[in-house]
């Protein structure tokens, strides 16, 4: 079900009414089930032979994400060494050590001189001499970040969302016919799209077991993730860019608001079912109801996307406590109802062609790096980048539509001008908060 990475070039404007899911499926069909069927090999094993050298792979970010994509990164392969790490803050970086050196063992080789601290520190990372380079920073510098490993001619492991903004969206598309030029592997952090049991009920969708697709409803109703402090819990002396990024999940342009940080995975499962094509448009609510501590984020979203066709997409996203909780997603074909559950809930089709999966379900998060190792020892490198970016400036156009209270269009999306993250930063740079964006009110940029 992954993008071809031999194609060298992805269309950026939505599809006409006339395209057919069922064209589509007369050139996807096999690739998809090749990716699905070889999805339960064994590829370290089988690739290993090919190339035998070590790979050296180098971690940006050492929050909790990047800790466990560098720990899956070290198991996904049998000759690979974490040789070089960054982040901006010291404490951050050695905390992650520890637990790597814990798990990891003697593969684990971080000598003092490669572990980096600061807004540099990434470029000191790429230029160490690594081959793997696992991008995982507050997803505002992923762009930056991106391009530069690149350029360096690394093999990425990018984690989800891939930027916070449109010029972001189209930094990241360039980058990605890059990487596909100089034949780099770019594994995105959608991670459902390595999960076993959801390859397969897409399999059987593509293949219409649900007839063909009416609507999609997506849920993400959780908790907060990352509350703002209040002010009075920042140390004297702290700059505004400490402040923010320790609290990084609570300002727009570094996590890029809680349905893309967050429920973009939802988003991501919509364009899967709708086999990437783009959605042609959206209109959405949202707002704030738990008080911000000086953060600029919504708390719930509700957005509505229109395909071509007339299908709709709707999804509802909420991080609030002590409410109804569910991350599901219901599919609705004319001939039955594909059903997608959380992490160990089902997935099953109702209908004609009843389903329940019942196979295999190893951890899709180590999955993605075993298919992303494999495929460098192969020499044939993966790309999910144009699929990474296209979800990723799905969730923002659904967040530009709550945000100005107007219908987004998808060229509209892509085309804006709105940037979010400051073009030069250092410790000292003035961060003011831009107020939380208020529909009628806020424009489109």
């Amino acid at each position: 079900m992954n993008e071809n990475p031999n194609q060298t070039g992805s269309k950026q404007t939505a599809p006409t009414a006339s395209s057919s899911r069922r064209q589509f499926l007369k050139t996807s069909t096999s690739a998809a089930l090749g990716s699905v069927l070889g999805a339960n090999l064994s590829f370290a094993d089988q690739a290993f032979a090919a190339n035998s050298d070590t790979l050296r792979v180098g971690l940006i970010g050492c929050g909790g994400r990047g800790t466990g994509a560098a720990n899956q990164a070290l198991h996904a392969d049998k000759n690979v060494a974490l040789t070089a790490m960054a982040d901006v803050f010291e404490d951050q970086l050695k905390k992650s050590l520890a637990t790597l050196k814990s798990e990891g063992g003697d593969r684990v080789k971080v000598d003092p001189d490669h572990r980096f601290i600061g807004l540099d520190a990434y470029q000191k990372v790429i230029d160490s001499g690594v081959d793997v380079v696992i991008l995982a920073t507050p997803p505002g510098f992923r762009p930056e970040h991106l391009r530069a490993a690149v350029a360096a001619g690394k093999h990425i492991f990018c984690e989800k969302p891939v930027a916070t903004d449109a010029p972001g969206v189209r930094s990241v598309l360039a980058s990605v016919e890059e990487a596909k030029k100089k034949k780099l592997a770019l594994v995105a952090g959608f991670c459902w799209r390595y999960d076993y049991a959801r390859r397969e009920i897409f399999t059987r969708i593509d293949h219409e077991d649900i007839g063909e697709i009416r609507a999609i409803y997506g849920t993400y109703y959780t908790g907060p993730v990352k509350p703002m402090p209040p002010a009075r819990e920042r140390k004297p002396g702290m700059t505004d860019l400490e402040w923010q990024l320790r609290n990084w999940y609570n300002f727009v342009w570094l996590c890029g608001d809680s349905l893309v940080e967050q429920a973009v995975h939802s988003v991501d499962k919509m364009a899967w079912t709708m086999k990437d094509v783009p959605p042609l448009k959206a209109v959405a609510v949202g707002g704030r109801q738990i008080p911000a501590h000086g953060g600029n984020i919504f708390d719930h979203f509700e957005v509505n996307y229109e395909y071509a066709g007339g299908v709709r997409g709707f999804l509802g996203c909420r991080q609030q406590s002590n409410c109804y909780g569910e991350n599901r997603d219901y599919i609705i074909g004319a001939k039955g109802l594909g059903l997608i559950g959380g992490r160990r809930t089902p997935v099953e089709i109702t209908g004609e062609k009843a389903w329940h999966y019942e196979g295999p379900m190893p951890d899709m998060y180590q999955v993605e790096h075993d298919e992303l190792f494999a495929s460098i020892r192969s020499g044939t490198p993966m790309n999910d980048g144009v699929r990474m970016a296209h979800s990723t400036l799905a969730a923002i156009m659904g967040r530009q539509a709550a945000y100005t209270g107007q219908e987004i269009t998808w060229e509209m999306a892509m085309k804006s001008q709105e940037r979010l993250v400051p073009e030069k930063l250092d410790w000292n740079t003035k961060l003011e908060v831009p107020p939380m964006a208020m529909p009628g009110v806020t424009r489109f940029v």
